[in-house]
């Protein structure tokens, strides 16, 4: 979701009460009609409600997991297989040799410290020219006098380069919880709070203290999932050490000093 977790959170409770305030007084009022209904089955679909809640926000839990933990093993295939094409570029004819070992560092650079999907969709267009030009450096072995062998270890360790890069962006750009799944998400959890509040006005004399907390404890859930759907959010950044490391391997091997 595009919302700051804060607002996100402020803006679940203010929702989830407001249902319950709404439940509480359309109990209260059947009550002063006359109209008070079975509790049993009132009972019984705020339970059903609840059940669809914790069973949607499981679920939603897992989508996010499972893409937060693609990601972050992604990183580190990414940082494998350039660190193995930067080594076999070490192999090639002195021009190709050159070109790659200069424009792989830039490549792994723009990797790094990317805290938005704004700020890795800015460097799409530099990380893919110099893809380009990686593949152009690799289309010209063609015509050298070179051992076969050693072409296709670089050609296919610098394939992989490009499809790691694919499924990164992917993963981190593509691959996001649906918005039906957030309305519906909302929408139960609203509803969830209602029949709490309806339930409450037509079989207590007052409102329950605790229900605060008990909105809040929906946000959190829905707030911490929001975040670990979203590239770079405070608390759920994925460590870039793997590429700073193969930055570093390049640095050290170019003869320059690292980066601190």
């Amino acid at each position: 979701m595009s919302l700051p977790s804060w607002a996100l959170f402020v803006l679940v409770v203010v929702v989830a009460l407001a249902a319950n305030e709404v439940g509480f007084q359309v109990g209260r009022l059947l009550i002063r009609r006359h109209l008070r209904e079975p509790e049993p089955p009132v009972q019984a679909l705020v339970g059903a409600i609840l059940g669809l809640l914790a069973f949607l926000l499981a679920f939603t839990f897992a989508m996010t997991t499972s893409r937060f933990d693609a990601r972050r093993q992604l990183v580190i295939e990414d940082a494998n297989r350039i660190r193995t094409c930067y080594l076999y570029a070490s192999l090639l004819p002195e021009k190709q040799a050159q070109v790659t070992r200069q424009l792989l560092p830039e490549y792994v650079a723009l990797r790094l410290n990317i805290t938005s999907i704004a700020q890795a969709t800015a460097r799409l267009p530099r990380t893919e020219e110099i893809q380009r030009q990686l593949w152009q450096q690799a289309a010209s072995l063609a015509q050298e006098n070179m051992d076969p062998e050693i072409r296709t270890l670089f050609i296919g360790s610098l394939s992989e380069v490009l499809n790691v890069h694919a499924a990164r962006k992917m993963v981190s750009l593509n691959y996001r919880i649906p918005g039906s799944i957030w309305v519906v998400l909302n929408l139960l959890s609203a509803m969830s709070m209602l029949s709490l509040g309806y339930q409450t006005g037509m079989f207590s004399a007052r409102r329950l203290v605790g229900m605060p907390v008990l909105a809040a404890a929906f946000a959190l859930v829905i707030t911490m999932i929001a975040a670990m759907d979203t590239l770079g959010q405070r608390g759920f950044l994925i460590s870039q050490q793997p590429l700073a490391d193969v930055l570093t391997l390049m640095q050290k091997s170019a003869g320059r000093p690292a980066l601190e």
